[in-house]
């Protein structure tokens, strides 16, 4: 943050090119009521309930995929067409059909974490050891109990790897679809607004709001993890 202060005001760089810290501290601070409403309409609104949507339909399909191995050799291919398919393609189609409001971001959001969750979710599901099945079977343990008490236990670390992935792109998807409508407020609609204008200390205060809520959406997914996963070998090496 120095050498970016020293620099700017050194070689007196424009702030329309480059503003300097102290300038995007200082709108930040002063903006702080729109900055929030923008927080609460991409990320609270948009990226959470796409992101909600879009991990729990993937479990739920991982799961018929498990169950049904020839469902899983014809959805899986679906799934990577997907995730191929551009966000900024898909964003203004998703936009025109579900309208201006939360739903088309939540849509955008959920179409962009249900590949990773899938994917993860079913190789995970693949690690357990046929060891540990022989076991289950010599219990006679059902379907359900192997898949809860090991499958399932066996894939959290995968689950989880791909839930974190996913926080980043909850809230990238969001903010591209407000590039194309929005309501008068969220980062995506801030910053497409304010560029245009050349006044980029608003839209480096709002980049700071979206890396801030990524850090804490992330952070808050490695908590829940080492809640959840805490018989792990990986979480149990860690302090």
């Amino acid at each position: 943050m120095l050498i970016w202060e020293a620099s700017v005001v050194d070689f007196e760089v424009s702030p329309v090119i480059l503003p300097p810290p102290s300038a995007i501290y200082y709108k930040f601070i002063s903006s702080v009521p729109i900055l929030w409403g923008d927080f609460v309409q991409t990320a609270l609104k948009g990226a959470l309930p796409g992101y909600l949507i879009g991990c729990g339909a993937a479990f739920f399909v991982s799961l018929i995929a498990d169950k049904f191995r020839f469902f899983a050799r014809g959805v899986l291919p679906i799934g990577n067409f997907l995730a191929a398919m551009p966000i900024i393609g898909i964003a203004p189609i998703l936009v025109m059909w579900y309208g201006y409001g939360w739903q088309s971001k939540a849509a955008v959001v959920a179409v962009m974490v249900f590949f990773p969750i899938l994917v993860n979710t079913v190789q995970g599901m693949k690690m357990s050891d046929e060891i540990h099945k022989d076991l289950m079977q010599t219990y006679n343990a059902n379907y359900l109990q192997t898949l809860l008490k090991l499958r399932l236990a066996t894939a959290m670390p995968f689950i989880f790897n791909g839930l974190k992935i996913c926080t980043t792109l909850a809230l990238i998807g969001a903010i591209v679809a407000e590039f194309f409508g929005s309501p008068i407020r969220g980062m995506g609609f801030r910053i497409s607004t304010e560029a245009p204008r050349f006044a980029l200390d608003m839209v480096w205060a709002e980049i700071a709001v979206a890396a801030i809520a990524g850090s804490l959406f992330y952070g808050g997914i490695v908590m829940l993890e080492k809640w959840i996963t805490f018989w792990h070998p990986s979480q149990r090496g860690r302090a």
